[in-house]
């Protein structure tokens, strides 16, 4: 199985891993097996699209784990898919055990005790945070509770497919992004039975996928095609912290975003403003001004960086 990222192992104390965890993914202790206290590892954290995600690397350590007082510390706003990348580990979560092996995935509920055993061997991880109230309002309690992703399925493949082409291909990241719930929720229902019913708010996050560069696509729009009203469909997306305008907005930003990253030189021709419009914006300035807001930098420096 090809390795995802290089992993780093660098000496360092317990408590300056546990610290380093704890800023990336949360309050969890960690028990090393050396009685020196020291351990070797390292945190980073890489965008990948839609998702923050960790590297962790982990040599001579007993255990990671996350109990039920760091729990009430740091109350879990994520799911984590841990993707074993080299090594082993051993997870248990809600009564599940997996032994995870190079390419092996396990999806981790942050709001339920976990732990993570090493037996003092190497290992590097990759953790994509996946938001907890988007996954529950997309997929529903199918998602929770800690949940093993078999490589005996062929969703599992696409699934390594495509994070292997997220942290590849920035340029595609917001589109591989949704696609990779897709994938994500396809294989939850399944494994939990099929039948799970889709939710109105994961019908209209498709939606808005897939027409968000009509200009003509509004927040009415949706709401029609999704046969509700626009006040009923707001009180959805309120469980987001957005508008279902917002959310559009985003995500024609994303593409335009994507499509200025994807520019070659033999595409130099294709104007900012020829972007913005197959985006889904009609008015320039606006698109402007909301580019500047979200990304700190203007589409023409954002096309110069790629």
């Amino acid at each position: 199985m090809q390795s995802l990222v290089a992993p780093v192992h660098i000496p360092v104390s317990v408590e300056v891993l546990e610290a380093e965890i704890r800023r990336v993914c949360g309050a969890f202790s960690l028990e090393p097996t050396l009685s020196s206290g020291i351990v070797a590892g390292d945190v980073a954290t890489r965008r990948m699209g839609l998702f923050e995600t960790a590297i962790v690397g982990l040599d001579a350590s007993k255990h990671v784990e996350r109990g039920v007082k760091a729990i009430r510390q740091d109350p879990g706003e994520h799911f984590f898919l841990l993707i074993q990348d080299a090594g082993r580990c051993r997870v248990e979560q809600n009564g599940s055990v997996a032994d995870l092996e190079p390419g092996d995935m396990f999806l981790v509920d942050a709001i339920r005790p976990s732990r993570f055993s090493y037996g003092g061997a190497r290992s590097s991880q990759v953790s994509i945070h996946l938001p907890r109230d988007e996954m529950v309002h997309r997929f529903g309690e199918a998602c929770t509770g800690g949940i093993s992703i078999s490589r005996s399925d062929p969703l599992w493949l696409a699934m390594r497919a495509v994070v292997t082409k997220m942290l590849d291909s920035p340029a595609a990241q917001s589109q591989l992004g949704e696609a990779f719930l897709c994938l994500m929720g396809a294989y939850l229902q399944s494994a939990r039975g099929a039948g799970a019913p889709e939710t109105l708010l994961s019908r209209a996050l498709a939606l808005i996928d897939r027409y968000g560069a009509d200009p003509a696509f509004g927040p009415r729009e949706l709401a029609n095609r999704l046969n509700v009203s626009e006040r009923m469909l707001q009180r959805h997306f309120q469980a987001l912290g957005e508008t279902p305008g917002h959310r559009l907005l985003n995500r024609r930003l994303e593409i335009a975003y994507g499509r200025l990253c994807a520019r070659t030189a033999e595409m130099a021709g294709d104007g900012i403003a020829a972007i913005a419009y197959d985006a889904g914006f009609n008015d320039l300035s606006y698109f402007y001004r909301e580019f500047r807001k979200k990304y700190g930098k203007t589409p023409g420096a954002a096309a110069r960086c790629h």
